[in-house]
C-alpha cells in the first residue's frame, strides 16, 4: 500500500491534543539521564552498559503518550528508555537497573537497557531481549491475543487496543521482523511497527541492511500494510504521524508501519567512538537534534522561556534524585539468583492464564483407566480436545495442524470442532510460531504451538531461549507459560532432518520443563500438567511411539495429571539399574527380561528424578543409561556425572551408556537399525556390567 498522504495541511500551531509540557519534560529527563550516565556513571563504572537515546527521544515520547489503553503493549529494544519514561516507569528503577542494583527491572540479573514494565495502570512494556529483532514476533503474538479477546472472548476492553514494536533500521534485516510482518498482515492484526531510522546499524550504513536504505519505500507495495514515514526530529510532523499511525491501527484493526528518520547523536553504545562517521556526517546529525527544534516549536507558542527552563530544571532535579535513590539500593544477595527460574508459588506480575481468571480444575495422580487401549496419537488428541473444551484460553497452532490435522494426525478434527480462531495453521516460520506464542502467553492465553519435527526448532532457538529465561531475568515480573509440542526421533526410517532427538539442547535452556513420555497414559498426564501449569514446557512426542502397540494404554481419565520430575519403575530388580526414556523404554524392558533389573523411565528430563535413580543405584550397585541421542554431551552424560559424584562408593562397576554414535540419523532402515540402540546391544552391555 502506498505511503499514506497527510489529510490536512501543515499546522503552524502545536497540536492541542498533545500534552506538550509533558513531552518537553520527558525529553529533558531522558537527556539528563543519558548525560548523567555518559559523563559520570559509566566513567565511574557504576553503569556497565549504556546506550544513548539522544536523537531518538522525542519521537518515542510522542508515541508513548499515545499508548493509553490498559490493554496496549509495546516491546522495544536497547534504545527505548524514552518510551518507558512516557509509559510511567519509575526513574529510580531505570537508573537502578542500569546500575545492577536490587529491585528495578531484574534485581541486577540483566543489563539495565533490557527493559520490562508490567504496568497495572496503563500500557505494559513487554520484556525486551538482547538479540536484534527478537522483539517483533512476541509483539505480533500480543496483537493476535488482542483480537482473540475481542472477537472470540467478546471482551470490549480490547476493542481499541493495539500492540507496538520498536526497532531500528538495522533490525529490519532480521528473521523476526519479516516473520512478524507476515503474521500481522496475513492475520490483519492491530500492530504498529515503529522503525527509528538513524541510518546506521552499529557501524554499518542502513544501505547494507535495506536496499536503498528505506524500508518504508521498499514496503510500499506490501499488501495489507499502511505506511507512514517522515521526519522524527520535526515536532509537528512527528506528532502528526504518530497520531495518524496509532489512530489507523486502533480504528482499522489493521497493521501499519511508522518510519521516522532520526539522528543517533552518540555512538551505538558508550564505547563506540563513531570513527566510521565523517565529521560532515556528525555535524549534519547534530543539526537535526530534535531538542532545539522542540524548543523553537513550543517557545513561546505553548511555553514561555521561563517555563521551558523550569521544566529542564525539574527534569534535572528528578534525575539527580533518582540517582541518589538508586545508589542507596543494595546489590541483591548473590544466592537469590537461584530463585525464579521456574514458578515457585509466587505469581508473576504479568503473563499466564492465572492472572486472567483461570483456576485449574481438581486433578488426581491416580489413573482411572477407561475403555480399550489407545495409541499415543489418540491420547494426546483426546487430552487437547478436553482442555480446549473446558478452557477458552487454550489455542493450538503450527504448520499443517488445521484441516490436515498435523503431519502425524494428532490434531485431526480439532479445527472443525473449535474453529479457526482456536486451532489454526501458520506460515512456515518457526521464529514466528514460537515468538507469536510468547506474546500470546504474556497476554494470558495458553498457546500450544507445534514444531513439525525436532530439527525444525532450530530457527526458533532465540525465541525458545528468551522465553525460558523470562521469569528469571525479570525476577518474576513476567512469565510466558506455553506448551511446545515437538515430534521427533526415528520411525520406519531415519534421516538428518526428521529423526533428530537432541532433547539435551532444551534441558540446557534455563526455565523450560521437558517431558518425554513413553506411552499413552504418561502422555495424557504430562500434557495435562503442562496445559494447566505456569511454566513453558517442551512436550516431546516420539514418532516411533505414536502408534506403537507397546505404548498403548487405556485412557486414564480427564482429571489425570502427572507431576514433573517423578520417574516410573517399569521393572524392579536387584542386579542393575537401567535409566532411560522415550522410545528406548520398551527396548530396555526387552533387553532386561533375563535379569533382575530396575528399569527406570524418567518421563521428564527437566526436572529429572535424581533421587529415584540414586536410590536404585545404591541398591543395585550398577548403572546403565540408554538413550537415542548422540553419546557425546547427551543427557546420559549428566546422569552419569551425578551418579559418579553422589553414589561412587556404592558402585561395583563403571557407569555405562548405550547411545547413538555421534552421527546424524541415517536414512536407510538397515543403517538406522545399526545406529539406534538395539535390544541386542543393550542386553550385551547389561551382561557385561553384571559380570564385571
Amino acid at each position: 500500500m502506498a505511503t499514506a498522504a497527510l489529510k490536512q495541511p501543515l499546522r503552524n500551531a502545536p497540536d492541542d491534543n498533545v500534552d506538550w509540557k509533558r513531552v518537553a519534560y520527558l525529553v529533558h529527563l531522558s537527556r539528563a539521564l543519558d548525560k548523567m550516565e555518559e559523563t559520570r556513571l559509566v566513567p565511574e563504572k557504576e553503569v556497565l552498559y549504556q546506550f544513548s537515546a539522544r536523537g531518538h527521544d522525542m519521537g518515542q515520547i510522542l508515541l508513548g503518550c499515545r499508548l493509553d489503553n490498559p490493554q496496549d503493549a509495546s516491546c522495544g529494544y536497547y534504545r527505548s528508555r524514552p518510551l518507558l519514561l512516557a509509559l510511567g516507569v519509575d526513574v529510580a528503577d531505570a537508573l537502578g537497573s542500569a546500575m545492577g542494583r536490587a529491585g528495578g527491572y531484574s534485581d541486577g540479573r540483566d543489563i539495565g537497557v533490557v527493559f520490562n514494565f508490567p504496568n497495572p495502570d496503563g500500557a505494559s512494556a513487554l520484556p525486551m531481549c538482547g538479540g536484534v529483532g527478537a522483539q517483533y514476533t512476541p509483539t505480533a503474538g500480543w496483537a493476535q491475543a488482542i483480537e482473540y479477546y475481542r472477537t472470540v472472548v467478546k471482551d470490549p476492553a480490547y476493542d481499541k487496543a493495539l500492540a507496538v514494536v520498536l526497532g531500528g533500521d538495522g533490525s529490519v534485516a532480521s528473521n523476526g521482523f519479516w516473520a512478524a510482518l507476515t503474521i500481522a498482515t496475513t492475520q490483519k492484526l492491530p500492530m504498529l511497527f515503529y522503525i527509528e531510522d538513524n541510518g546506521f546499524g552499529i557501524s554499518v550504513p542502513s544501505t547494507f541492511q535495506t536496499p536503498g536504505g528505506n524500508i518504508a519505500a521498499n514496503l510500499g507495495s506490501w499488501q495489507g500494510l499502511e505506511i507512514f514515514s517522515g521526519d522524527g526530529t520535526d515536532p509537528a510532523e512527528a506528532a502528526r504521524l504518530v497520531d495518524a499511525a496509532t489512530s489507523y491501527v486502533r480504528d482499522r484493526r489493521a497493521p501499519a508501519m511508522l518510519r521516522l528518520t532520526v539522528p543517533r547523536l552518540q555512538g551505538h553504545s558508550f564505547q563506540d567512538t563513531q570513527t566510521y562517521k565523517s565529521s560532515n556526517v556528525v555535524e549534519a546529525e547534530w543539526a537535526r537534534d530534535p531538542l532545539p527544534k522542540l524548543r523553537s516549536y513550543l517557545v513561546p507558542a505553548v511555553l514561555s522561556e521561563a517555563e521551558w527552563d523550569r521544566l529542564q530544571g525539574d527534569a534535572q532535579a528528578a534525575a539527580e534524585a533518582a540517582c541518589e535513590e538508586a545508589r542507596a539500593r543494595p546489590v541483591s544477595q548473590p544466592e537469590s539468583v537461584m530463585k525464579n527460574v521456574f514458578f515457585e508459588g509466587e505469581m508473576q506480575a504479568e503473563g499466564g492464564m492465572a492472572l486472567h481468571g483461570y483456576v485449574a480444575p481438581a486433578a488426581t495422580g491416580e489413573p482411572r483407566p477407561e475403555g480399550q487401549r489407545i495409541n499415543m496419537v489418540t491420547a494426546i488428541r483426546r487430552t487437547l480436545d478436553h482442555e480446549l473444551s473446558i478452557n477458552d484460553k487454550v489455542v493450538l497452532f503450527g504448520e499443517d495442524i488445521g484441516p490436515k490435522g498435523g503431519v502425524h494426525a494428532v490434531t485431526l478434527g480439532l479445527q472443525e470442532k473449535y474453529g479457526t480462531e482456536r486451532v489454526f495453521d501458520t506460515s512456515l516460520s518457526e521464529e514466528g510460531i514460537i515468538g507469536r506464542a510468547v506474546g500470546m502467553a504474556l497476554a494470558g492465553l495458553m498457546p500450544v504451538p507445534e514444531i513439525q519435527f525436532r530439527k525444525y526448532a532450530e530457527p526458533a532457538t532465540e525465541q525458545i531461549n528468551d522465553c525460558g529465561t523470562m521469569r528469571w531475568r525479570t525476577n518474576n515480573r513476567f512469565a510466558a507459560p506455553m506448551v511446545v509440542r515437538i515430534p521427533g526421533g526415528f520411525f520406519k526410517c531415519g534421516d538428518p532432518w526428521h529423526s533428530q532427538t537432541n532433547e539435551v539442547a532444551f534441558v540446557h535452556n534455563p526455565g523450560w520443563k521437558v517431558a518425554v513420555p513413553s506411552n499413552a497414559e504418561d502422555a495424557v498426564g504430562l500434557l495435562r500438567a503442562s496445559l494447566r501449569g505456569n511454566d513453558p514446557v517442551i512436550f516431546f512426542e516420539h514418532r516411533n511411539l505414536l502408534d506403537l502397540a507397546w505404548a498403548r494404554r487405556p485412557y486414564p481419565g480427564d482429571d489425570f495429571v502427572l507431576p514433573f520430575g517423578q520417574a516410573k519403575f517399569t521393572r524392579q530388580g536387584s542386579d542393575i539399574t537401567i535409566v532411560t526414556w522415550g522410545a528406548m523404554v520398551p527396548r530396555c524392558e526387552d533387553a532386561a527380561a533375563h535379569v533382575s533389573a530396575d528399569v527406570i523411565d524418567l518421563r521428564t528430563l527437566m526436572p529429572w528424578d535424581r533421587e529415584a535413580v540414586l536410590d536404585s543405584v545404591r541398591r543395585t550397585r550398577r548403572c546403565l543409561i540408554v538413550h537415542e541421542d548422540l553419546q557425546t554431551a547427551g543427557f546420559g552424560a549428566e546422569i552419569a556425572a551425578v551418579v559418579a559424584d553422589q553414589a561412587f562408593m556404592d558402585l561395583d562397576a563403571p557407569v555405562a551408556r548405550v547411545t547413538m554414535p555421534d552421527i546424524p540419523s541415517p536414512h536407510n532402515p538397515l543403517l538406522l537399525d545399526w545406529a539406534v540402540p538395539s535390544v541386542e546391544r543393550i542386553r550385551a552391555k547389561i551382561d557385561e556390567l553384571i559380570a564385571f
